[in-house]
């Protein structure tokens, strides 16, 4: 996945812990912690917002991007590879 989320940073130099955060920024722990491994899909402008709020910090220093191996999606649905991810 090249879109890193380095949340678990923040909350460190925060000294802050996932509960506390997922409650000042108005999200479950569970959702927080899709977010903050990595598995979500999409994330809301709002969300971000609440979150660099909170952890006084810029959306950079939460998210990004490293190259990743080819294998993903990239944009348009098209994977890095020149196909459309999708068989038939």
């Amino acid at each position: 996945m090249p879109i890193v989320v380095d949340i678990d940073v923040m909350l460190a130099r925060r000294r802050m812990g996932v509960g506390e955060l997922a409650e000042k920024v108005g999200i479950t722990p569970a959702n927080l912690a899709v977010l903050k491994n990595g598995r979500a899909r999409a994330v809301r402008f709002t969300t971000l917002e609440a979150l660099c709020e909170v952890l006084e910090c810029q959306v950079g220093d939460l998210l990004r991007w490293e190259p990743g191996d080819g294998s993903g999606d990239g944009p348009g649905g098209e994977d890095a590879r020149g196909g459309s991810g999708r068989a038939g």
